[in-house]
């Protein structure tokens, strides 16, 4: 059971004799990036990966965004002896539904990624020396946007010669900036998938994801967001990537993991500082997961994510209108946090405004993030998808 439940949060899924891809991470550096705020960062650096051959006309692109807490590292393994590949695996490779034979995927790290401890991860954000000062930004870094994620992914590109995108693609934070893109640049986007997606934030996003980050906010440690030469606010980010982690899933997948689930166990019934197995059980993850991550990028995305609405002019439907790619969408059934309605809203006004638009329902247990761990389920759907004229 463990080893399923670590299977399921690491977000991964390992399909059965598949030919392996060993990816290495890239660098991208730009200079004078200004912010959709209006504000400047001197230098930006990202990571990026891709995967297969740009073929001669640059005609076979499908860019890949990663969700909330995801990194470019999509498919593939950076060594045959690490333990799990990338989280969609599952769909990108050789033969698969994104076939590597056929296509060039890339994959971005976003400005402020959380996993700013993970080896494999190069972003800028809070945690990053200001070149300026010589110091940590903290909190005087700028605000950023899904907007300006999509321009990171820009500037790549275009220093790649890619001018064009067969598809986009993302899950969940990352179906935002698929949708952004085919809002900002609807010239340079044939196709367009949304996974566990949505047009916007309504009042009630907003407010869960507040809740995300006044924990980190609470914590002594904290310090106002300059804590980098100080004992890190890992209590406060605990609790919420616990609460990440709770509001991903769906209570099918709790009471699938935990069928002997004890209400009244010695150690809770003796000590108020005693806990139950899925208690113990989420704190710990969230605690690995911490120390990777950084609370204040924790901050900033959730920022990103509250402001978004596509287009960013604050009217949905008019950013809509400018659309004038093939659209997918792919909201899980199950899902408490971005409720398959929201995706639904988006395609009916595609729909309505006679852009082409297709949805599929993803079925499963883990609610949210069914999106990623058992995108498989879409396989075939995605490949007519990617295949069509």
């Amino acid at each position: 059971m463990i080893r399923n439940l670590l299977l399921a949060i690491l977000l991964v899924s390992t399909p059965a004799l598949a030919e392996e891809l060993i990816v290495d991470k890239r660098e991208f550096v730009t200079e004078k990036f200004t912010t959709f705020g209006g504000e400047t960062i001197p230098e930006v650096r990202v990571g990026w990966e891709a995967y297969g051959e740009l073929n001669e006309d640059r005609s076979n692109v499908i860019l890949v965004t990663h969700f909330f807490s995801g990194t470019s590292h999509a498919a593939g393994r950076y060594h045959p002896d690490d333990p799990e590949p990338g989280y969609w695996d599952a769909i990108i490779g050789p033969g698969k539904a994104i076939d590597t034979e056929r296509f060039y995927v890339i994959s971005v790290d976003t400005l402020a990624n959380a996993n700013v401890h993970d080896e494999h991860v190069i972003t800028t954000g809070p945690a990053s020396i200001n070149p300026e000062t010589g110091e940590h930004w903290g909190t005087d870094f700028p605000v950023v946007t899904i907007r300006d994620f999509v321009e990171v992914q820009r500037r790549l590109l275009d220093s790649l010669g890619i001018e064009r995108l067969h598809a986009v693609i993302g899950a969940s934070m990352g179906s935002f900036q698929a949708l952004e893109w085919a809002v900002a640049y609807p010239e340079r986007v044939d196709r367009m998938v949304s996974v566990i997606g949505a047009g916007g934030m309504g009042p009630w996003e907003v407010a869960l994801l507040e809740t995300w980050a006044r924990p980190i906010r609470l914590d002594a440690n904290w310090r106002g967001g300059d804590y980098y030469d100080h004992e890190r606010p890992l209590a406060g980010l605990t609790t919420s990537l616990m609460l990440v982690t709770l509001n991903a899933l769906n209570p099918a997948f709790f009471e699938l993991q935990f069928p002997g689930h004890d209400n009244l166990p010695t150690e809770a019934l003796a000590d108020i500082d005693g806990g139950f197995a899925v208690t113990d059980w989420l704190q710990e993850r969230a605690r690995q997961r911490a120390l990777v991550s950084d609370a204040n990028h924790v901050l900033y995305l959730a920022r990103a994510s509250q402001l978004f609405v596509a287009g960013h002019g604050g009217d949905l439907s008019t950013a809509l209108d400018k659309v004038q790619a093939s659209n997918l969408f792919l909201p899980a059934t199950g899902d408490l946090l971005l409720r398959p309605a929201l995706a639904e809203e988006v395609h009916r006004k595609l729909s309505e405004a006679g852009k082409e638009s297709a949805l599929m329902h993803l079925d499963g247990p883990m609610g949210h993030l069914d999106g990623v761990a058992r995108i498989d389920q879409a396989s075939d759907r995605l490949r007519r998808f990617l295949d069509a004229d």
